[in-house]
């Protein structure tokens, strides 16, 4: 989380979005706003659904320092992250996606 914190103005977002992707990463079978929260430990979706519709945050930097923490994994400097609709991603890619959400939470 480190590498994206300054991206939040207040430390009540930036706690969200932690909860946000520490949630995302978790293992449940459907991934909504309401698991989402429940997985958090909040008893309603509104601070998820704050974190998505209002908040300010700068989620052009974030995906400037994603796009930056994936190329230096994977060794590229012009990577572009995305994928034609066309391809189907594996488990093993999908493990691979968590992995790397998992050291940028770090």
């Amino acid at each position: 989380m480190g590498r994206i914190a300054g991206r939040f103005r207040r430390r009540e977002t930036r706690a969200t979005a932690k909860a946000f992707v520490t949630a995302l990463l978790s293992s449940l079978p459907s991934k909504n706003c309401w698991t989402l929260s429940e997985q958090a430990g909040d008893a309603t979706p509104d601070r998820m659904q704050h974190l998505l519709a209002r908040a300010s945050w700068d989620d052009d930097g974030v995906r400037d320092d994603l796009r930056g923490f994936v190329a230096e994994r994977l060794g590229t400097a012009g990577a572009v992250i995305g994928k034609p609709e066309s391809i189907v991603i594996d488990a093993t890619e999908v493990d691979s996606c968590v992995e790397i959400f998992r050291l940028l939470l770090q």
